[in-house]
């Protein structure tokens, strides 16, 4: 398969110029980072953060960064200062790398998978979906997982609308389930 990025450049920016009318090819939306984002629950044991850390590097080829909560919320049993979740922000060629392995490798694995929802665009042209574990991911033996853990993958986009970065990521090859006509 050609490159991600390679394959944007040359095959994806024509089709939009062409589709939407654009007069250049700096009008055309392009993604401008993946942040992958993994929460957890307040009190959640040391050892178990730096194990899900360290899946979350295995699958992004980053070093996560922890999140602290700001504010002590007492219904939530959380101070200040807990760790209570961590990200990585992708950009450039991983963020190019990361895309092509989540679009050819994981969603491909999840069970009874029919498509993304093609509702979980912001007005704004950014997209995110929920993973329910990261175990979907080649990179992560399922057996040496001792906790399961889901993620959120916010894809943002240079596009002004949801119909064109609805456009980009499907010439991308983001497998979006067909709309429901009422």
């Amino acid at each position: 398969m050609a490159d991600m990025k390679q394959m944007y450049a040359e095959q994806i920016v024509p089709k939009l110029m062409e589709a939407r009318g654009y007069t250049n090819g700096l009008q055309v939306p392009r993604m401008v980072k993946i942040v992958v984002n993994m929460g957890f629950k307040a009190g959640t044991d040391r050892d178990v953060i730096k194990g899900l850390s360290a899946e979350l590097a295995q699958i992004t080829g980053q070093k996560p960064v922890t999140r602290n909560a700001r504010k002590s919320v007492a219904n939530f049993k959380l101070r200040a200062g807990m760790p209570i979740g961590t990200m990585v922000t992708l950009r450039g060629r991983r963020m190019y790398d990361f895309f092509e392995r989540l679009i050819h490798a994981a969603l491909p694995r999840i069970r009874d998978f029919r498509g993304l929802s093609p509702d979980g665009f912001d007005g704004r042209g950014n997209y995110s979906l929920g993973l329910v574990e990261q175990t979907i991911f080649p990179e992560i033996d399922p057996d040496e997982v001792k906790h399961v853990q889901g993620l959120n993958v916010t894809i943002v986009t240079t596009a002004k609308e949801n119909d064109e970065a609805r456009d980009l990521l499907r010439l991308l090859g983001m497998p979006f389930a067909a709309q429901k006509t009422a």
